[in-house]
């Protein structure tokens, strides 16, 4: 059996290396008694407290980082909840990667409590630990936006790495008034509004999560006078808003712009010149209404007229403190002069056509070119002569040091000049000829180009020529830029005077332009500078980079006339610091901190034009204020991408997206999924993801806590869904207004943070305009003249019970005009479902087409329906009040849903009224029937019982099994499960299912294929216990888990909706996937269990690969478990169990995981078959094993040494006595013959017996020689010829025709005339053959000079005597001999020195693959292959270190490929790196796939290189050295460890083509590729274990 498997449940993950706060880690100030504590303070206490009765499970939010310490991509951006209680966000870190080298964890979250600073970084050194994940865990406690990364050190010697930032947001704690159910318990009836939604309380205030606000937008200046604005409040409060968002309340500029702000710090006199007032009628709206308060920030601009622009005029961006905005400013100019007095120029001052607007740009053309601003962007050829000439005559040049410019043509001459930066000012537009040339260098350039010309004079001239060929192109640039600007100035004219849906402005003049002036001209007095004074409008452009201020070089937006410019905001010039502009910062954080004593949340305005260091410290400033700020912006960067940095990065909480948008229903319900549905129903990422682990105290002070730790996944930008914003069309305008009402609810259905405006629930029919309209809003309550609002109020009531409720899954379907959305309470099955008919086109009333809606398991009651009647689309021009157009709300019938019944189960169907014209929606509540409230509890309930008393055999059925093995072990009754759309699954068992899982648990991505099948039917659920309950005869221990999963999947078939099958298979299968895994990894030794995740998954490819097949045993006459060499090609029958490949793997996946009885039974099956002084390579059921392999016996060798020196009471093995399978003379007899298993040996016989038959030397002909037994290879191929050669003690054997080692590829091709030859003979002394052999020796003679083993060495013939050789002489010959006659010398005249034929030498410094190869093939014995390192690591005292870290190195760089070695220097001219077995072509190199070991990328070799360097490498080396070369190492690893972690298979391949690529006739997942990297990671564990 394996070793007794641990008692701890928790031991299957080992303890990870939680990172404690270090007295020197951060700079901020510790809290003291006299320093008020802040929020970061009271986190660290939380945890640092003791726990209390009923305290709640802590939260862990788990965030892993990939190898180099940054975000994996999908989780740069990750977004938290709101720290109500205290949480940890834990950063993980998997041991041995690149980041946890002397890595330093930085963060700007207050880890050590104090006050946030943005440049304030705590740190954390991590640990070197190569065995155990590091894990980070920073206590949570409020709000902000943070950002960490890790810094290590970099290969390079004194150079350090920080790796890529990530960023993490945490939502703030918003509270609002505790409000009353909407909905009449009992009859689902909307109550009145005393009633219904109405404030519980004074003091009763719950948590308001993002996704339950409201918002409502308002322009105050509608509102009337500040006292009429409670009866706003009670409106809104009534229609079910949480939040008003104000418009800028601060004093405006001329334009009357609410955006347009003349002083940021005072309010706008019509409403308040008291902020106290202000500040107390927002609390009256907080306490008495329930409504927080939202405003604009305006950071971009002020207003033109704003008064400290005068005192302050460096705040805006001039041609005086940016000169490119001179021609800028200048075109402007000359645009406003032409304005004036048209009509006496004959032109027209109305533009009522496209010609009138082609007349006035023809006409305003030759004025532009009059500017002469091609003076800007070209060199003046005179002064430039003259410059030339003066250098010339003065002798003050220099000689010219660049490339060679003699003979050259001027416009190379050009080029070179503009490359090689003779030319000054380019692209700076400064000033009239601001570019020129250097002087002194372009009089060197002229004097090396022309050495012909000697007179000055010329020299000037030929430099003259030089600048007009650089002027042709600048002149080109003036043309285009010139271009651009006429033809968005027409275009600016067409849309602003001549569009129907443009503002019409009427007639031209000069003080109201062409188009719109691009600067504020300001006049403090008659002898102000203009160019101080002409300060840069701010506006937008299409498809900009929003992280470049166009205002700023090398934008040339101004210049070009791209801004669509704001003439009434003046553009503000921060600079990139406060030291650019302090007044400015000053002031403006002034402004932002006063909004933040007084509003709950921020707009910020123009979001994206907002460099991102003023905002991220405006938003800094106000957080300081108010820590739970609330962040909102609407961001038009034309990119997701852009968008998460503008989020990350000020720490946005919503991103505006507006539903209007969307021009159709299919695209609406598109953005209802993405940003509104939550999660899908039946999603299973908190049933599956989540694990209860105890928590370790984040500061090393306090208790142990039980927690919930879920995975993260990388975050949307959270949504403000509008059904419509107060600066975008009405429905009217854009859809139809009886679209509000569809619309309405549908946005009302998002699981997301919602906002409207008071016109589109009163139905305004026009787009109101924030600068000219003037009249008051009429408060229309829930009235006649509401419009909607009286089905808004129960939409957003319902919403946001909704939220509180938990109703956090949803579905979207879209059919024809309908968009159908169905909330649910994942715990109860409660739910609220909305159909709504889209109304996206005018003047239709039909009811539309959609099928019965039916809801399986599930009862619907009606709620209420409604659609929209309006008489008139307009309102009435005398209207002194804003209004909405005359309608009728028309409320619905009860409708009752049927029940129906069919061979799915029962269900309820909607069906839609006749009477539904576009605009009407129809809300029921729903309840799944006889919902089991426990089923989540009893898909795990027992678990751990059920897989406690499975062994490894057992366990390798319930967790894998490929195809030929379940097929093999069931008659053909069962074989992997076909998933429709989906390949195969790879493996019976839970891994195979577990592979899809993980991505569909993780994403919840219930479209994936698996999830459809399941909802199909009940297949997959039968076929997981009915395969298991097959197979109890042979293991009875299967009877349990069958039953238990029997128990589970029927009751999810009986009683579970269909489309709730995946989320419970998924439940029930990760469940005891994680429990199989667990009892796995328990039985397992202390080396695994302490292990991270890498180690779990190799080690538990030993499982994987070890069961029970009937066609192959270790014992004839009856089945027993064996270990496959690989799958799937080596799954049944006599291809399973290699001697060969069970002895390279028996170390890795038996021995240093703690299954010595396993070991112990493989060593003993093959020891009995030992014949010839072999064991078989084939040993197909130990009844008819082929002995074609001369490197078996050795791996056996090592393994028993293996097993002695590591299992408990090992040495007792080699007492162990063994039934031999074949007579002692090696006759071949059936196994059921008489004479089979009558001989017996001890162990230690068998090994005696080995090294005494190579001593003899051995020489046969295989039994069953020619086709029947194999048919490729050639007759002299089944001869085999063994010996020792006694001068050097390497054993020699092998011809031409055979290929004895691990290289045994046998060539197949007649086309390619191969057939018959091996690809790698390896005749000779293979090095991995000469390594084995002196580890046996030298370990048996330690033995034997202990007493220990019964024999002191063998009988040999030398020089015609006869005599003992002791193990200690034979290892003394090896060890004489090894360097001599293996390493091939760096320097050619060291050769002497060695068995070196020079002329055959490929490369040096390498160790020879074999010594001593056949005639006419010695080249092959200085190929560089991989199979030196298992020498150097079973035998390391053969080497020189010096000369073994050379080659080891070479190595590294040479054969090291991503998942493996090469098996083949690349410069070898055999070298083929792809594998291809079914190749037919006639090239001889790879026919047949002759190159399976000349190139192609083997995993097994790896292991063996590792343990080497690491041997070499350390030998007498200090600990920073040992470190360094362990990460390397280390670093190695991070290919393979991906590849298991989501490779199909679970494991590593066989071998792999270039570069890592995948190879079709590979094995997928082999046990000696796992095997020799366990080997080292087990090296590892004991070296920093001693």
């Amino acid at each position: 059996m394996a070793k007794p498997r641990k008692q701890n449940p928790q031991q299957q993950k080992p303890p990870a290396v939680v990172i404690p706060p270090s007295s020197t880690a951060s700079s901020n100030t510790p809290a003291t008694p006299t320093t008020p504590k802040t929020p970061a303070d009271e986190g660290i206490e939380f945890f640092e407290s003791r726990i209390r009765p009923g305290d709640a499970l802590t939260r862990v939010y788990e965030l892993r980082l990939d190898t180099d310490g940054g975000p994996y991509k999908d989780c740069s951006y990750i977004r938290l909840p709101p720290a109500y209680i205290p949480y940890i966000l834990r950063v993980s870190i998997d041991a041995g990667t690149p980041a946890a080298r002397n890595g330093v964890f930085k963060t700007n979250f207050p880890l050590d409590g104090g006050i946030f600073g943005r440049e304030r970084f705590a740190e954390r050194k991590l640990p070197t630990d190569y065995s155990r994940p590091i894990q980070i865990d920073l206590p949570i406690s409020h709000a902000g936006a943070f950002v960490y990364w890790v810094e290590y050190d970099s290969d390079t010697p004194g150079q350090r790495i920080k790796g890529r930032e990530g960023f993490f947001n945490i939502d703030p704690h918003l509270r609002i008034k505790a409000r009353s159910p909407i909905l009449d318990f009992q009859t689902l009836k909307p109550l009145s509004p005393n009633n219904g939604g109405a404030i519980v309380s004074k003091d009763k205030y719950i948590n308001l999560p993002l996704d339950g606000l409201a918002i409502l937008t308002v322009v105050s200046k509608w509102m009337g006078p500040i006292a009429q604005w409670r009866k706003h409040f009670e409106e809104a409060s009534q229609r079910g808003y949480t939040m008003l968002h104000w418009t800028p309340l601060q004093e405006r500029g001329e334009s009357g712009s609410p955006y347009s702000l003349r002083n940021q710090l005072k309010f706008d006199p019509a409403v308040s010149t008291d902020p106290g007032k202000i500040e107390q009628v927002l609390k009256v709206a907080r306490e008495e209404y329930g409504l927080l308060a939202l405003t604009d920030v305006v950071l971009n601009h002020t207003a033109n007229d704003t008064p400290w622009l005068i005192e302050h005029p460096e705040a805006g961006f001039s041609p005086a403190n940016s000169p490119h905005l001179t021609p800028a400013l200048e075109l402007d100019t000359a645009m406003i002069e032409f304005s004036d007095n048209l009509a006496t120029k004959g032109l027209p001052a109305f533009i009522d056509s496209e010609e009138d607007i082609n007349t006035l740009l023809n006409a305003f053309s030759p004025m532009i070119e009059g500017l002469n601003l091609w003076q800007y962007y070209v060199l003046d050829t005179s002064r430039e002569r003259q410059a030339v000439r003066d250098a010339l005559t003065s002798g003050k040049y220099v000689p010219w040091s660049g490339p060679v410019v003699t003979g050259k043509s001027v416009v190379e001459l050009a080029r070179i000049a503009r490359s090689w930066g003779i030319i000054k000012g380019l692209d700076t537009f400064s000033s009239r000829f601001c570019v020129k040339a250097d002087a002194v260098a372009s009089a060197g350039m002229v004097t090396a180009a022309f050495t012909e010309i000697t007179d000055y004079d010329t020299l000037s001239d030929a430099w003259v020529k030089v600048v007009d060929v650089i002027n042709v192109s600048l002149y080109e640039e003036w043309k285009e830029d010139t271009r651009v600007a006429m033809e968005n100035i027409k275009n600016r004219v067409r849309y602003t005077r001549l569009d129907n849906h443009g503002p019409k402005l009427g007639e031209i003049t000069k003080s109201n332009p062409l188009v719109e002036t691009y600067f504020t001209r300001l006049a403090p007095h008659s002898e102000a500078e203009p160019l101080v004074y002409s300060l840069a409008n701010n506006g937008w452009i299409w498809n900009a980079d929003p992280l470049q201020n166009f205002a700023l070089l090398p934008s040339k937006a101004y210049l070009r006339r791209e801004v669509i410019v704001w003439g009434d905001c003046v553009k503000l010039r921060y600079g990139s610091s406060p030291s650019a502009n302090p007044w400015l910062w000053d002031h403006m954080i002034t402004y932002v901190t006063s909004l933040a004593r007084i509003f709950d949340g921020f707009r910020i305005d123009n979001c994206h034009s907002t460099p991102l260091e003023v905002g991220t410290a405006m938003l800094d400033a106000a957080r300081v204020v108010r820590p739970d700020l609330y962040v909102c912006a609407e961001l038009f960067t034309g990119s997701e991408d852009m968008d998460l940095v503008f989020v990350r990065e000020l720490g946005i909480n919503s991103l505006i997206r507006e539903s209007g948008n969307a021009p159709d229903p299919k695209e609406l319900s598109r953005l209802i999924y993405r940003h509104g549905v939550g999660k899908p129903i039946g999603s299973m990422d908190d049933a599956c993801m989540t694990s209860r682990e105890e928590l370790p105290p984040p500061t090393g002070k306090g208790p142990v806590r039980p927690c919930i730790v879920s995975p993260l996944n990388g975050a949307l930008p959270h949504a403000l869904f509008y059904d419509l914003t107060h600066d975008n069309e009405s429905p009217l305008d854009k859809r139809s207004a009886e679209d509000a009402l569809s619309t309405g609810a549908l946005v009302a259905f998002s699981y997301s943070a919602i906002g409207s405006v008071k016109g589109f629930d009163d139905l305004y029919p026009k787009l109101l305009n924030l600068v000219s309209e003037k009249r008051l809003y009429d408060v229309t309550g829930l009235g006649e003249q509401s419009g909607i609002a009286k089905v808004k109020r129960v939409l957003n009531h319902l919403h946001l019970e909704m939220v509180l409720g938990g109703f956090e899954e949803g579905h979207v379907h879209q059919e024809n005009d309908y968009i159908v959305v169905h909330r649910v309470q994942p715990a109860t099955q409660k739910g609220y479902i909305l159909v709504a008919h889209t109304s996206f086109s005018k003047g239709s009333k039909n009811r539309g087409f959609i099928n019965p809606i039916k809801l399986r398991r599930t009862r619907a009651k009606f709620i209420l329906g409604a659609s929209i009647e309006i008489s008139l689309y307009g309102v009435p021009k005398t209207a002194k009040s804003l209004q909405g157009m005359p309608s009728e709300l028309v409320e619905m019938g009860p409708v009752v849903v049927p029940q129906g019944l069919d061979y799915e189960g029962p269900y309820a169907e909607i069906v839609v009224p006749e009477y539904f014209p576009p605009g009407s929606i129809m809300i029921f509540e729903t309840q799944m029937q006889n919902f089991d409230t426990s089923l989540d509890e009893f898909c795990s309930q027992g678990v751990q019982e059920v897989f406690d008393s499975l062994d490894l055999v057992d366990l390798n059925v319930v967790l894998y099994r490929a195809d030929g093995e379940e097929r093999d072990a069931t008659d053909g009754k069962f074989g992997v499960y076909d998933v429709p759309g989906l390949e195969k699954l790879v493996y019976c068992g839970l891994e195979g299912w577990m592979h899809p899982l993980r991505h569909i648990m993780r994403y919840n991505d219930l479209g994936h294929p698996l999830c459809a099948h399941l909802r199909e039917g009940s297949w997959a659920l039968d076929y997981v216990h009915e395969r298991l309950n097959h197979q109890i005869e042979n293991l009875p221990n299967l009877a349990k888990p069958a039953q238990w999963f029997k128990e589970r999947l029927d009751r999810v078939s009986k009683s579970v909706p269909n489309f709730m099958r995946p989320k419970y298979f998924a439940l029930i299968v990760s469940t005891a996937y994680k429990a199989a895994r667990r009892v796995v990894i328990e039985q397992y030794s202390d080396f695994v269990v302490s292990g991270h995740s890498f180690t779990h998954d190799l080690a538990l490819c030993a499982v994987q690969l070890h069961g029970l097949v009937k066609s192959a045993s270790l014992d004839p006459g009856s089945a027993t478990s064996s270990l496959a060499a690989g799958l799937p090609h080596f799954a049944a029958g006599w291809a399973r169990c290699w001697g060969r490949d069970v002895f390279i793997s028996l170390r890795g996946l038996f021995l240093t995981t703690g299954n010595f009885e396993g070991a112990k039974k493989h060593i003993l099956a093959f020891a009995s078959t030992l014949k010839h002084g072999l064991i078989p390579n084939l040993l197909d059921s130990v009844r008819n094993p082929r002995y074609n392999s001369r490197d078996s016996p050795w791996w056996m060798l090592q393994n028993i040494q293996d097993y002695v020196s590591s299992a408990p009471d090992g040495l007792s093995l080699l007492s162990e006595p063994v039934k031999r399978r074949f007579p002692k003379d090696d006759t071949w007899v059936p196994w059921d013959d008489p004479r089979a298993y009558a001989l017996s040996s001890t162990v230690a016989e068998i090994i005696q017996e080995i090294l005494q038959r190579h001593a003899d030397g051995i020489r046969f002909r295989e039994y069953n020689a020619g086709p029947n037994l194999d048919m490729q290879m050639k007759d002299a191929g089944f001869n085999i010829d063994i010996y020792v050669d006694w001068e050097t003690g390497f054993v020699f054997g092998g011809n031409e025709h055979n290929c004895g080692t691990w290289m045994d590829k046998m060539g197949e091709s007649q086309k390619a005339g191969t057939k018959g030859v091996p690809g790698t003979p390896r005749d000779g002394a293979p090095v991995e053959i000469t390594g084995l052999l002196k580890s046996t020796l030298t370990w048996l003679d330690g033995l034997s000079a202990a007493g220990e083993f019964p024999f002191k060495g063998v009988d040999a013939t030398i020089d015609g005597q006869k005599r003992l050789v002791t193990y200690k002489e034979w290892a003394g010959l090896i060890q004489a001999s090894f360097e001599k006659y293996y390493y091939v010398p760096l320097d050619p005249l060291d050769d002497g020195k060695y068995a070196i034929n020079s002329p055959l030498v490929n490369r040096r410094g390498i160790y020879k693959d074999v010594h001593g190869s056949g005639p006419g093939r010695e080249w092959s014995d200085y190929q560089f292959r991989p199979n030196f390192p298992i020498a150097m690591t079973v035998a390391p005292e053969l080497f020189d270190r010096k000369r073994a870290l050379g080659a080891l190195k070479l190595a590294d760089e040479v054969l090291r490929g991503p998942l493996g070695m090469k098996t083949l220097d690349p410069i070898d001219l055999q070298y083929r790196p792809n594998y291809d077995n079914s190749n037919d072509s006639t090239d001889p190199s790879i026919a047949k796939g002759l190159n399976y070991h000349n190139g192609p990328e083997w995993g097994w070799p790896l292991g063996y290189f590792l343990r080497a360097y690491l041997h070499f490498a350390t030998i007498g080396a200090g600990e920073e050295e040992k470190n360094k070369t362990l990460y390397h190492l280390y670093k190695i690893l991070l290919g393979p460890r991906k590849h298991i972690q989501n490779d199909t298979w679970a494991g590593l391949p066989e071998l792999t083509n270039e570069n890592g690529q995948y190879c079709a006739d590979s094995c997928n997942t082999q046990a000696w590729s796992a095997s020799t990297l366990l080997d080292f990671l087990e090296t590892v564990h004991k070296r920093r274990g001693a």
